[in-house]
């Protein structure tokens, strides 16, 4: 099989949890090398290495790098990409930047959210909002792929291997980063959170949201979560929010609390382990899904799950 490079996603101290998931399914694909590209960010290329089954970590450090801004990530991986078959990244907000303009400067066409890999050109793709899935097969020279990651499990790690680092003639003139606001909260991450807590519209307001949902993650260590439609009505922040056109996320158990189960919202949650639906329309989409349903009003069941947790 071939060789493949892994772009790394990181915040130039950790690796993310979705390099490692994308590991698993790079090397399903063939051989694989891991780029960490940023700035300062030598630990994070020293945890890379540590991922088991990986052949070696390319390290390129400086200025240029430290936002990952895709002109300068892209103009970096054409730089590697001779010897590899498959350029491929998690789909994240970051990859999904990046990877795309790679494969225009190569020429190919991107192949976009795979959950499953068939063979080292054949992959399973979800189509329609995640309603129907496709088998499609590449016959591009370099294949570049990014990974819907909550559908593999995590690489394991403790191997060691080389870390070499990468002198690069990249100098980015077309965009450049200006500034970054970042959330404060004291909240549990939503794409890495074992548990995850979703209310939807039937709260019917934030404070009935608040003052139902939180002492319930609270209680199960959880993250919270939010249908579009709760997010659109203001209940919760905007980051909350889980699904196609939010985020996707597959937590050991997803409790999804007044939410009816539109096809965009299961796109975002499916591929959790377990699901338990707490709903008090008995005809709800969702609960086709679901590993528990519980017929109740949410008034009710809520505090009275909470108080016995």
């Amino acid at each position: 099989m071939g060789r493949g490079l892994l772009l790394a996603e990181h915040d130039n101290m950790a690796l993310n949890e979705a390099t490692l998931r994308s590991v698993t399914a790079a090397l399903q694909i063939g051989d694989v090398d891991i780029l960490v590209a940023g700035d300062n960010c030598a630990d994070v290329a020293s945890a890379a290495s540590q991922i088991r089954g990986v052949g070696k970590v390319l390290l390129a450090q400086g200025e240029v790098f430290e936002h990952q801004l895709a002109e300068s990530v892209a103009d970096l991986i054409l730089e590697l990409a001779e010897p590899y078959e498959t350029i491929v990244a998690p789909a994240t907000t970051s990859g999904k930047n990046i990877l795309p303009r790679v494969a225009a400067l190569l020429d190919v066409a991107q192949i976009s959210e795979i959950v499953e890999i068939v063979s080292k050109d054949t992959f399973i793709r979800p189509v329609y909002a995640g309603n129907a899935l496709q088998k499609l097969r590449s016959n591009e020279t370099k294949k570049v792929i990014t990974i819907r990651y909550s559908s593999f499990d995590m690489a394991e790690t403790g191997s060691g291997v080389p870390v070499e680092n990468v002198d690069s003639s990249v100098a980015n003139s077309k965009s450049a980063f200006i500034s970054e606001a970042k959330s404060q909260s004291d909240q549990v991450d939503l794409v890495s959170a074992r548990v995850i807590v979703s209310g939807g519209r039937a709260f019917g307001s934030k404070e009935k949201f608040d003052e139902l949902l939180r002492p319930l993650a609270a209680r199960l260590n959880a993250a919270i979560g939010a249908s579009r439609a709760a997010v659109d009505a203001g209940f919760s922040p905007n980051d909350t929010q889980v699904g196609q056109t939010g985020k996707v996320v597959a937590p050991d158990l997803y409790i999804a609390i007044g939410i009816s189960g539109a096809i965009q919202h299961l796109a975002g949650m499916k591929e959790s382990k377990v699901i338990v639906a707490i709903n008090s329309d008995e005809d709800a989409p969702i609960h086709a899904n679901a590993d528990y349903v519980l017929i109740a009003d949410l008034f009710d069941a809520v505090p009275e799950l909470t108080a016995k947790l």
